[in-house]
């Protein structure tokens, strides 16, 4: 694998694991404001975009006021729940270590907000080691689209052809192809690569192997 002035991690999938704990999360909110039983298979194969199309998908259009009510409640369960399923990928901290001793730039891009996103990095000691966060309330388009990377890129400063977008879900492997960016699917994602329409540059099975 060439090596990058700058790399793009998706977190959820990516760096950690949350999968478990988005899924009970979903299956307490469509519970309990819709009467929706969810499968695993189906939360996995939404997670990378935005909260609220993500609830919508399964509890149908919601009003601004009750989707506020209904990721409002969402977030508190999970806020009760993180610390039983969050952990790192392996290799990940030494890989993102290494990464910034190389003088690489790094960046989360994420569908995640900023107030877990931030509290996610700072439980599994990582945030900081990163140069900046893109998250939702950094840009007016979200993944799949292309907008969440260029921010990335304009805040390192970095042009796509030197950039690298690692992340588990079609929506990122869309972004960084259609931002110019190379990108990485990660094996250990809840989706297979078959399922991804845009060919990635790389599939990797360990965080090494950006090294």
């Amino acid at each position: 694998m060439k090596q990058y002035k700058a790399y793009l991690f998706d977190g959820d999938g990516t760096l950690y694991d949350t999968a478990e704990m988005i899924y009970q999360c979903f299956a307490y909110s469509c519970k309990k404001f819709g009467n929706v039983n969810v499968t695993r298979d189906a939360v996995f194969g939404n997670i990378g975009i935005p909260l609220r199309p993500q609830l919508e998908h399964f509890l149908g259009p919601l009003s601004d006021e009750k989707a506020a009510e209904v990721m409002q409640t969402h977030m508190a369960y999970q806020l009760t729940i993180y610390k039983d399923y969050l952990t790192l990928f392996p290799g990940v901290a030494e890989t993102l270590q290494q990464l910034k001793k190389n003088g690489k730039k790094l960046s989360v891009v994420t569908s995640r907000k900023i107030q877990t996103l931030s509290l996610y990095l700072e439980t599994t000691g990582i945030k900081v080691l990163f140069d900046t966060l893109i998250t939702p309330e950094s840009t007016r388009e979200h993944k799949p689209e292309p907008e969440p990377a260029f921010a990335a890129l304009k805040a390192l400063g970095c042009a796509p052809s030197e950039a690298l977008f690692v992340g588990d879900s079609v929506y990122d492997i869309a972004c960084g192809a259609e931002a110019g960016t190379d990108t990485a699917f990660v094996g250990w994602s809840h989706i297979p690569v078959s399922s991804v329409p845009i060919q990635p540059t790389y599939i990797i099975n360990k965080m090494s192997e950006l090294l």
